[in-house]
């Protein structure tokens, strides 16, 4: 149980709440051409960057727990920092260490992977996220099981891969797949038996996130469990043909099998099989893993489940247990933002659309799937409409704040946090003239909560867990915009390295703090910050606030 925090008595307290707006993927563009932020027109972020204090917050790499600076950060690792004060060493960092020292394969999940492949003369089966992201799998990591693999004498290895084009250029496939095919036709050079046995893309198949579209992953199941779709000779050939086909990006290319004879697939995963979600990322990699560990599920009909031995890179969900077997430990995250307000008595709101409710629930509470008090803690979900963001940019922006402009009139919340999902969401797809669309939505929902805290006399800080819309656009080393075979700038789908706002709106300020704040600071910071606005001092471990108090 967490000592309350101590009351500040140079803060005089608000009329009203203190509101957390997080604008998802909404950062400062180190280039104008591409920068959707800079180009959509925000009259209302415009000003409040203007008349109040504000600064910029470093939003990845080291400063939200990721290996190094050159790691974009993303909405996980992002809502982890915000929500907890302070960084940890997240999933990135923590697998590759396991990896490069080796203990991954010391652990006893692996060991249990691998005598069950020996013992039935099975097949070790590897499924997920094919790309150098480092936000939700790298392939580095697929590669060193593999040769460990191989080391172990495994005879028999299957490869299910999901297409990237998100975290990587758009079109980036066959970068990460014909090496991967190379590297197992090397290895099969010794007598062994491994190949790429499945694949599509992320936003079509496996990877869906807080039940948004369990179709997906009906279609991932269908497709490397049983085997069961358009058939190919190679992964390559798929993605190839696919592209021609489909139109489609990475990210958003059908489901294909491999099978040499068009009839039989050659990685339908059966009873006696071990298989490894080589995600580390959690929000993705539950629903596949309750589809393979679920006694009773309802969401699909999975037809004849077969008997494995399954694990996750991480565990993720420790409170679900979800998976029962993974290689690495997760980080330990405690005594976040939330439950420092729950040991105050503070009554607290959670809101924003399916795509990012996780975000100011799950991982805003350093991983927790449920409440600190439930008397204390309410949390709004916003169902997301199941389509193209790009084709609804604004997305659910005007029934969030219908919901948050509410909450600040009833007057029932002393803490009020929301995330606006647009910059980010909109911003994977690469329409560059919809995250127009986004940002101006995102701006408008800025200006009606501004109005409804400076009405109830409360404090907003706007702020963004990572940038993506600001950077639109492949650029080279040069600082020029890369450009396709049309001469058509080449899109960026993938989060930016740049920093992000803070802004503190107060109108009703009793001028506890100076006007200029602390630079230099990574967004982690914004704990402590919401915090001080509370009433309350930050605990000493806490980074520390943008706020210099007087």
């Amino acid at each position: 149980m967490l000592k309350a925090l101590k009351k500040n008595s140079k803060f005089q307290d608000r009329r009203g709440p203190v509101v957390l707006l997080i604008m998802d993927g909404v950062g400062f563009g180190k280039y104008s051409e591409g920068d959707a932020v800079l180009a959509a027109y925000t009259p209302k972020l415009d000003e409040l960057t203007k008349l109040c204090p504000n600064t910029r917050l470093k939003a990845h790499g080291t400063a939200v727990g990721m290996p190094s600076d050159e790691d974009m950060g993303n909405s996980e690792v992002g809502h982890n920092a915000i929500g907890c004060g302070r960084v940890f060493a997240q999933g990135a960092k923590l697998v590759e260490d396991a990896v490069n020292k080796k203990t991954i394969f010391t652990g006893e999940t692996w060991k249990k992977l691998i005598s069950n492949v020996c013992q039935h003369n099975s097949t070790l089966h590897f499924l997920g996220l094919l790309s150098d992201g480092n936000v939700h799998s790298n392939i580095s990591q697929l590669y060193a099981m593999i040769e460990e693999a191989k080391r172990e004498n495994i005879k028999k290895i299957r490869v299910h891969i999901l297409l990237d084009g998100r975290d990587v250029p758009e079109t980036s496939a066959l970068d990460y797949v014909q090496p991967l095919e190379e590297f197992l036709a090397k290895l099969n050079a010794d007598g062994v038996d491994y190949r790429i046995a499945s694949g599509g893309g992320r936003m079509v198949i496996t990877m869906d996130r807080y039940g948004a579209n369990w179709d997906m992953v009906r279609k991932g199941w269908d497709t490397h469990v049983h085997g069961k779709g358009s058939y190919f000779r190679s992964a390559t050939e798929a993605i190839t043909k696919l592209r021609l086909s489909s139109g489609a990006i990475d990210q958003d290319l059908p489901p294909f099998v491999i099978s040499d004879d068009d009839i039989n697939p050659i990685g339908a995963i059966t009873d006696n099989d071990s298989v490894i979600f080589f995600n580390f990322r959690g929000d993705r990699s539950q629903e596949i893993t309750n589809a393979f560990e679920d006694e009773v599920f309802d969401k699909f009909d999975r037809g004849c489940r077969p008997k494995v031995v399954y694990a996750g890179m991480m565990e993720y969900d420790a409170d679900a247990q979800v998976p029962k077997l993974f290689l690495v430990e997760p980080p330990t995250i405690n005594r976040t933002v939330g439950e420092f307000l729950c040991a105050n008595g503070v009554k607290q709101l959670a809101i924003s659309e399916t795509q990012k409710y996780g975000h100011v629930t799950y991982f805003y509470n350093g991983n927790r799937a449920g409440k600190f008090n439930s008397e204390l803690e309410d949390y709004i979900e916003i169902k997301s409409d199941v389509i193209p963001f790009e084709q609804r940019p604004w997305m659910k922006s005007a029934e969030i704040t219908d919901a948050v402009c509410a909450a600040i009139a009833a007057g029932k919340h002393r803490f009020i946090r929301l995330n606006l999902p647009n910059g980010d969401m909109v911003g994977h797809t690469g329409n560059y003239p919809a995250v127009i669309t986004a940002m101006g939505a995102v701006d408008l929902s800025v200006t009606r909560i501004a109005s409804a805290v400076k009405k109830a006399g409360g404090v907003m800080v706007v702020s963004a867990d990572h940038g993506n819309a600001d950077d639109m656009y492949e650029h080279a080393k040069d600082g020029s915009v890369k450009v396709d075979a049309n001469g058509v700038p080449a899109r960026k789908t993938s989060h930016s390295l740049n920093p992000v706002p803070c802004i503190i709106y107060d109108p009703e300020s009793k001028d506890e703090y100076e006007t200029v704040l602390r630079e230099g600071l990574g967004i982690s910071s914004l704990g402590a910050t919401c915090i001080e606005l509370l009433g309350y001092e930050a605990p000493e471990d806490y980074d520390p606030s943008v706020l210099i108090m007087k």
